[in-house]
């Protein structure tokens, strides 16, 4: 039995350097693979890039092309006396929305009401049109010198909540 104790451990030491071995050799071939996708794919990524965009660019024999859809230019229909103005002091300064009553008095519409907005602080001037009366807010925009991206429609009230207005005037910090 002495003799087979020095045998046993040779065979031992033989099967963990080849598991050692295999591991190693497994775990370069991943990273081969992962370093050889790497840079094959940044080879290949602007010919790929560049088949996709060229096939999205190309125009389908079933399809037919769609012409891009104008919107008619928004119209007011009412006259500036029809035109009912609610404002609403969203600034905080007390006296904003009386002020700006009168001076929108002036330019021929009529203020249904002025009054404080849920809160202050909004930082600019918003005009917002109730629902088919885009054309009547364009206008009230130039004739108040608003640009026309602080134009848009009726955002957190209800029609019933104007009083009869068609636009409201929200008072910012700055016009």
């Amino acid at each position: 039995m002495d003799s087979l104790a020095p045998h046993v451990e040779l065979v031992r030491p033989w099967r963990t350097a080849t598991l050692v071995a295999a591991t190693v050799a497994g775990v370069e071939l991943v990273l081969l693979l992962v370093a050889g996708s790497v840079l094959l794919g940044r080879s290949l990524w602007p010919h790929v890039h560049a088949a996709a965009a060229r096939s999205a660019l190309e125009t389908r024999p079933h399809a037919a092309p769609t012409k891009p859809v104008r919107q008619p230019p928004a119209v007011a229909k009412l006259a500036r006396s029809k035109t009912g103005i609610l404002i609403l002091n969203g600034n905080g300064v007390q006296g904003a929305a009386a002020e700006v009553a009168t001076l929108v008095d002036t330019r021929g519409y009529p203020v249904v009401a002025t009054q404080n907005a849920p809160r202050t602080g909004y930082p600019t001037w918003r005009l917002m049109a109730a629902p088919g009366y885009a054309g009547e807010a364009l206008r009230f925009a130039k004739d108040m010198d608003l640009p026309r991206t602080r134009v848009g429609p009726l955002d957190g009230m209800t029609v019933k909540q104007l009083h009869g207005a068609k636009l409201v005037l929200l008072l910012g910090i700055s016009r």
